[in-house]
């Protein structure tokens, strides 16, 4: 007697059917990573201003471009959706915020917050600098 043939487990996202909260935790993944290679740039710039006044200029010469403004914005970017998804996730840890209606209200306040908490940050930094940011 042949034994039947079983069934290989699909890939979640064949799954499960794609949620926002799906989203948010790839989200939190990547803005991770994003946050480690964001290091990068702040050792670059810690070691420039340890090397002296010339290169500590070109690092700001550099970072000081449009590209890596922008980069610095989703860097802060990444920072704040990463605490504020960290926070969520200390909830979850505690058995709170379960409940679906719970759980996309905290998701749709960690993706609005996270963008209000960095656009505060840069308009707090430029208005600290003079508007230079």
């Amino acid at each position: 007697m042949a034994l039947a043939a079983r069934e290989r487990p699909l890939s979640p996202f064949l799954h499960y059917r794609w949620m926002f909260t799906n989203t948010l935790s790839i989200l939190h993944r990547i803005s991770g990573l994003a946050l480690a290679a964001a290091l990068f740039l702040l050792v670059y710039w810690l070691v420039a201003a340890a090397s002296g006044p010339e290169h500590y200029h070109r690092a700001l010469t550099l970072l000081g471009a449009w590209p890596a403004q922008v980069l610095l914005f989703l860097a802060t970017l990444a920072f704040a959706y990463h605490l504020l998804n960290g926070i969520r996730h200390l909830f979850f840890d505690a058995g709170r915020g379960f409940d679906l209606a719970v759980a996309r209200a905290s998701a749709r306040a960690v993706a609005v917050g996270s963008v209000l908490l960095a656009l505060l940050c840069w308009w707090l930094l430029a208005r600290s600098l003079g508007g230079g940011a």
